[in-house]
């Protein structure tokens, strides 16, 4: 039996979420909805810009892996994560995040550089748009995994985000096949339009010829397969990975687990911040399949805890409430 249930591999960044409006993205020329990279001086720039709505701003150690991760232990399942971080303040405060979360990981401190950081704007229609400066994250490589921890884990969870540095992408290409020369199930999360959009042959190679197990949402899903239609997009989703998740929004999700495809709908909710959903139901979903539940039952649970995270600030969830959700679920199932 697997020690971990799963292995994940991203980057670490310090969230700071900002309320702001859209005039704001406007005036700092940000694309809404989506991730961009900035080098310090557009950080910068950007923080000296919202200096005033900063202030009493929410903070966490984050990453969109680190988010799932913490997630399936947070729910009970067994976790490793593997990411780089700087040996400052922000990086002492992320490890120990990862600690009081009960994720293992290996301490891959950089004595050179900074940790890296992530502005996570978000509008008054719940949208998130984010800058992200990679710090010592940038130089995440294949000399950070711990092959022995992927080796004995159920799935490996790789963040497309990865793809964006030469080293990272490496890292992420070794770590898909270190699970897949030991037989461990191959996951892999699409992340932003932009990444798809950008970085497309490094995200095949990432993949290689088909992974397990493929994360994305509705404009990942169609950017990726270069089709118009969901219908047509789904079809030619199964080319690349043997089941699939796919999220919409307000919509609900389409789970398919190699055989049938199911509509997972939403939970009803108030959403004022979606930051950390799609993060939160990948989590939950491979916490319930790597616990013998079903795709079906996995989606559903996956959609009633993201209905959490976006009616409330920040990317997670506190201890109480993963236990919360995990125990109004299960208890109905049973």
């Amino acid at each position: 039996m697997s020690k971990y249930n799963v292995y994940g591999i991203g980057a670490a960044l310090l969230d700071t979420e900002i309320q702001v409006s859209d005039k704001d993205l406007n005036n700092l020329k940000i694309d809404k909805g989506l991730m961009c990279l900035a080098d310090t001086d557009r950080q910068n720039e950007l923080t000296c810009y919202l200096q005033k709505k900063i202030a009493g701003s929410y903070r966490a150690s984050g990453g969109s892996a680190a988010n799932t991760i913490i997630a399936i232990s947070e729910f009970g399942g067994e976790v490793f994560y593997s990411c780089r971080v700087a040996n400052d303040d922000n990086g002492i405060f992320y490890l120990n995040d990862l600690k009081r979360s009960g994720v293992d990981f290996n301490n891959n401190i950089s004595t050179i550089g900074l940790t890296g950081k992530c502005l996570v704007l978000i509008t008054p229609d719940a949208e998130r748009s984010m800058s992200t400066n990679l710090g010592v994250s940038a130089n995440f490589s294949p000399k950070d995994l711990c092959p022995k921890a992927i080796s004995n884990s159920e799935y490996i969870y790789i963040e497309g985000y990865l793809v964006s540095t030469d080293s990272c992408q490496k890292a992420a290409i070794k770590a898909r096949q270190i699970a897949e020369k030991a037989g461990v199930k191959v996951a892999v999360t699409l992340s932003d339009p932009a990444m798809v959009s950008f970085f497309r042959n490094g995200l095949e190679e990432i993949i290689g010829k088909r992974v397990d197990l493929l994360f994305c949402n509705e404009a990942e899903a169609l950017s990726w397969t270069n089709c118009s239609d969901l219908n047509g997009s789904l079809k030619l989703l199964k080319k690349s990975a043997n089941t699939y998740v796919v999220t919409m929004g307000d919509r609900g999700a389409i789970v398919f687990d190699g055989k049938d495809q199911f509509d997972i709908s939403v939970c009803p909710t108030n959403a004022i911040n979606t930051n950390g959903a799609g993060d939160i139901f990948a989590g939950s979903f491979l916490y319930a399949i790597t616990h013998g539940y079903s795709y079906k039952t996995a989606g559903n649970f996956a959609a009633l805890a993201a209905s959490y995270v976006v009616s409330q600030q920040g990317p997670r969830l506190n201890s109480k409430q993963y236990q919360q959700i995990k125990e109004i679920f299960f208890s109905s199932c049973s």
